[in-house]
């Protein structure tokens, strides 16, 4: 089984079914990494999806300085370069916002949960090979939502109408995304991940939690986010 080419093409059917989808104000622009950022997304993918993990760490949507610009998950310029290894162009969205331009790994600003999450996994492993032997680390939805002052508008917040429709592909992206990888655990990156996951993957074999999300705005991360993570982790007999 190929099973970075599983994961692949199920990204590939998620952007078509994300395609035709509209969202009204206060969104005024929609970005979608896995499009303009498909060549660095793609080898993410091949180098660190290819094997069966124990588990599947999954965040909510893109930041604006991770992977909107790297199109990896949680996307620190600096460590998706050096401690991934990740390269590939990046080119631009549609309808590009001009208080959040897409300039790639040529980005110079940094994303803080990015920063935390790969910061921490690069202290831990000499070689990013070591952590993706049992792990994988996803987002539930590509997109990134913007206002007109190009404040981020998370997918929770949108209309009922717009969050059926989005949480449908999503939903169904996980589920490739978990029969591709077959983890024993979804671990949600923050209390939005780890309710889609129930809700996407209810009656599967397999063990659904959460860690506190590394945001910045959490005063709780901002204290110490990788030892109340380690901590939350070893209840369920992991490790980060």
């Amino acid at each position: 089984m190929d099973r970075a080419a599983a994961v692949i093409s199920a990204g590939k059917k998620l952007c078509k079914q994300l395609a035709p989808l509209s969202f009204g104000a206060p969104v005024t622009h929609v970005y979608n990494p896995l499009v303009y950022a498909a060549a660095p997304y793609a080898d993410y993918l091949r180098r660190y999806a290819a094997t069966p993990k124990q588990v599947v760490y999954l965040g909510m949507n893109p930041g604006p300085f991770g992977m909107a610009q790297t199109g990896v998950p949680f996307g620190e310029v600096s460590l998706v370069r050096d401690f991934l290894g990740v390269r590939g162009a990046v080119g631009k969205p549609e309808h590009e916002h001009p208080k959040r331009p897409i300039e790639g790994f040529a980005c110079t600003r940094s994303e803080v949960s990015g920063a935390r999450l790969w910061g921490t996994l690069a202290a831990r492993y000499p070689q990013a090979t070591g952590f993706f032997e049992h792990a994988f680390v996803a987002n539930y939805c590509p997109l990134v939502f913007m206002e007109s002052s190009g404040k981020n508008r998370t997918p929770d917040k949108l209309a009922p109408s717009e969050r059926d429709a989005l949480y449908a592909a999503c939903d169904a992206h996980l589920r490739a995304l978990v029969a591709a990888l077959e983890p024993r655990y979804v671990i949600g990156i923050g209390k939005f991940a780890q309710g889609r996951a129930l809700a996407a993957l209810g009656g599967l074999d397999l063990s659904i939690g959460t860690i506190l999300h590394p945001s910045p705005a959490s005063p709780a991360a901002n204290r110490g986010w990788a030892k109340l993570v380690d901590a939350a982790l070893a209840e369920l007999g992991l490790t980060l």
